[in-house]
């Protein structure tokens, strides 16, 4: 059993509730995007995840998390630890963070942009997505929404999916220099997330295509991104400009740990904004452990169609901010008030 059933059920009944009232009800259970069994290799989930990308381990004063997915995060690990670093690298991590307060090692990580976090250091009360801008409500322009979808691998994807069920008019953009890892790596699951969008590629490096995705986003009523602020402002599409052009765009930004504040340029992924959110399970021995495979991804992803709906539904003029690590605390909210 999906160890977030009761958290999914809950949301995938507020999105049928929104989308019946859009006359195109939808049935989040039935697009089959909440899970990627069968998609990869998937292992038990222990105090490593099941794609054995992201480990827990013990620091000297606490338990921390960090992913190893991407191969640039594998390169950084010698400066991280500022050590030599053998054939396996896990095993000197586990050696020398056991001697390293996890304050230090998290600066660090957070300094190089790894994929790291303090187990449960992000709580919250539910997995709602705050509005982290906006305007007085208006009515929604006429017709079905216009979504461009630049986000990318799982729970942005999945936002776009059910909107587009939904009967909105989504044209997932890629840029040339940085497409959808989740093309090449699990095709099946890409379809299932990206199959009833229009597809768009632009070189984002060049100006004429940074003049397109202006367009594009200009002529929205949605926008999905999972991008940290600074890559827009690099675009200069930061949302004051953006909301200047187009006040009615509900722009859904989903990011590891939230649009603003100090913590708004860390990284993060699925499992290991779980293991942040303290969405783990604990031992006897009161060590975490993995409950499952990037769970942090689907409550997200739930997340933000729920605000994507509720924003565009209202009139747009909003920023909703989701969190992949917000979004697991509030799923480990549901789980302890379940279990108490």
């Amino acid at each position: 059993m999906n160890p977030l059933a009761a958290t999914l059920a809950a949301q995938g009944a507020q999105i049928l509730a929104l989308t019946q009232a859009l006359d195109r009800p939808v049935d989040v259970e039935s697009l089959g995007v909440l899970d990627r069994r069968g998609q990869l290799v998937l292992h038990p989930p222990g105090v490593a995840s099941p794609n054995r990308a992201c480990r827990l381990f013990r620091c000297a004063d606490d338990w921390m998390v960090l992913n190893l997915a991407r191969d640039d995060d594998r390169e950084l690990v010698a400066a991280w630890l500022r050590c030599d670093v053998g054939d396996d690298s896990w095993a000197t991590i586990l050696g020398v963070a056991k001697t390293r307060p996890a304050g230090e090692l998290l600066a660090y990580a957070i300094m190089l942009g790894l994929p790291a976090g303090r187990v449960g250091e992000i709580t919250a009360p539910n997995p709602e997505s705050p509005i982290a801008m906006g305007v007085p409500a208006r009515r929604p322009r006429p017709g079905a929404p216009r979504v461009v979808d630049l986000s990318a691998l799982w729970a942005g994807p999945m936002c776009g999916a059910i909107l587009a069920e939904a009967a909105a008019e989504v044209v997932k953009v890629e840029s040339t220099r940085r497409p959808d890892p989740t093309r090449a790596t699990m095709p099946a699951f890409f379809g299932r997330l990206n199959g009833r969008k229009r597809e768009l590629t632009l070189d984002l490096g060049s100006d004429s295509g940074r003049a397109r995705l202006r367009d594009e986003i200009l002529a929205a009523d949605v926008l999905i991104t999972s991008a940290r602020p600074r890559a827009f402002a690099s675009l200069g599409l930061s949302p004051g400009e953006v909301f200047h052009a187009n006040p009615a765009l509900t722009w859904v930004a989903i990011t590891g740990y939230g649009w603003t504040g100090e913590a708004a340029g860390r990284v993060a992924f699925g499992d290991d904004a779980a293991a942040a959110g303290g969405l783990v399970r604990w031992t006897p021995a009161g060590a975490p452990r993995f409950l499952g495979d990037a769970l942090a991804d689907p409550v997200t992803g739930l997340a933000a169609a729920i605000g994507a709906l509720r924003g565009w539904t209202s009139g747009g003029g909003v920023l909703v901010d989701v969190s992949l690590a917000r979004s697991a605390a509030g799923a480990a909210a549901d789980r302890k008030a379940l279990a108490a």
